[in-house]
């Protein structure tokens, strides 16, 4: 793949590999450069109970959009959700979301990839044109919960590049469990759960599907639905 990295390259040398990955980098680039709130990694975690019940008051969102109830929504119902929230994205910029987010190519969202696909629109909301807006998506309880992973992300992300390694990774952890042995093997099994194409790098986009599972959202996504639980 086009973004695999060499050891001893620079992570400067990754390059995305479609347009949309190329605009998520950007505007997570313009986040870093305000820096974060979060101290450690084991802050972060101790967030995880919250951020997880703040995404599942999404399931109602969800449902409403999901109009022939099937447990998933299809391009022309995510379309209609964009309507209602009053996101002014283009079909293209659509299309090109789902398509991202429909990791299974099934042509149906289920409901933890409509929730990596509300996050990657308010980092690509986050301009400095709607810097003062009250509201980038209309969901402002949800956006607190997206800006906290946001937050995250740029933690994790030492040197600003719009993408996670494993030694920025390391480095993270380290900084919590300074002196403990397994922290090493800690971060390694982060990042391998967060490195879903294993190019040695991970961007935004993966590090919230990886979020999800750690959450257990994507194994309880519908409990009318064992098929949304796959590892």
């Amino acid at each position: 793949m086009g973004g695999v990295l060499q050891k001893g390259e620079s992570p400067k040398a990754y390059l995305p590999e479609t347009k949309l990955e190329a605009k998520i980098v950007g505007a997570m680039q313009r986040r870093e450069s305000e820096g974060s709130s979060a101290k450690s990694f084991n802050s972060i975690i101790l967030k995880f109970p919250k951020i997880d019940e703040n995404l599942r008051k999404c399931k109602a969102i969800f449902q409403e959009f999901d109009m022939d109830g099937n447990g998933a929504i299809d391009p022309q119902e995510l379309k209609q959700c964009f309507r209602k929230l009053e996101i002014s994205f283009s079909d293209e910029e659509i299309n090109d979301l789902f398509e991202a987010c429909d990791i299974n190519d099934d042509m149906g969202m289920k409901f933890n990839e409509f929730i990596v696909l509300l996050c990657l629109v308010y980092l690509l909301k986050n301009d400095p044109a709607a810097e003062h807006a009250k509201s980038r998506i209309g969901l402002p309880n949800l956006e607190a919960t997206f800006e906290t992973l946001v937050d995250a992300f740029v933690f994790l992300d030492k040197n600003k590049d719009g993408q996670v390694s494993k030694n920025e990774m390391v480095e993270a952890i380290n900084e919590t469990t300074s002196g403990e042995r397994s922290s090493g093997r800690i971060a390694m099994k982060r990042f391998e759960e967060m490195d879903w194409d294993k190019n040695g790098m991970v961007n935004f986009k993966e590090f919230l599907f990886a979020f999800t599972r750690w959450v257990g959202i994507e194994d309880n996504d519908d409990d009318d639905d064992d098929e949304g639980a796959e590892e």
